[in-house]
């Protein structure tokens, strides 16, 4: 099992995450508010089996081969740096929106959301990257099997972004609601996602590979 210590910083890393507006967190807000509280649960049924592939993926050795090939592991940085990128501007540019804007979708059945919540997740460069590049670097040596270890780094980030998902999914209508009626929060929640994001895309595009 992973050192406590680095437990709790993948821990903080996962919820910054989490709470940093993207693919998922769009999908199932537009979701909930369109459909329903219980069709946006239902939709972070199938973003929550994308986490658990993404882990297994990571725990049965795909990002070993990732991270042992400079330009895979280059490309994946670059390419999710620039995603970060692209949602910043979305974010502050005029007319931009807020993810909690309220969006119209059509009704679709329990299976359908489930899957769209599944694909959304499997297809979320910030997931892919979080996996991919930030995972292995909370790996010890002589603290437990790689596969042990990745399964206990894995599940405190499902179990961090699950849980701040569902309030978000339960919350998103009232939380829309706020922001449509007082529309100064709503530029200030805009321009610090976009800040957010792209704080995040910078250190992406100039950290040093391990």
């Amino acid at each position: 099992m992973p050192e406590l210590s680095n437990l709790l910083a993948f821990a903080l890393i996962s919820l910054g995450m989490v709470l940093t507006p993207g693919p998922n967190m769009i999908y199932l807000i537009s979701r909930s508010i369109s459909q329903g509280r219980i069709a946006g649960l239902i939709s972070l049924g199938g973003v929550a089996l994308g986490f658990v592939f993404y882990m297994l993926c990571a725990a049965f050795g795909i990002t070993a081969i990732v991270m042992a090939v400079p330009f895979a592991y280059d490309t994946l940085r670059i390419a999710g740096a620039l995603y970060l990128l692209y949602l910043a501007w979305q974010a502050v540019k005029p007319g931009g929106r807020s993810p909690f804007h309220v969006k119209a979708l059509p009704k679709d059945t329990p299976r359908k959301l489930f899957a769209m919540g599944f694909l959304t997740n499997l297809l979320n460069p910030k997931i892919a990257v979080m996996y991919l590049s930030l995972l292995p670097q909370f790996i010890q040596p002589g603290h437990g099997t790689v596969l042990l270890q990745s399964v206990a780094l894995g599940a405190t980030q499902i179990i961090i972004s699950v849980s701040v998902n569902a309030i978000i999914a339960i919350t998103a209508g009232s939380i829309a609601v706020f922001l449509v009626r007082r529309p100064t929060f709503a530029v200030v929640q805009r321009w610090l996602m976009g800040m957010v994001l792209a704080g995040l895309a910078l250190k992406m595009l100039t950290e040093a590979r391990r």
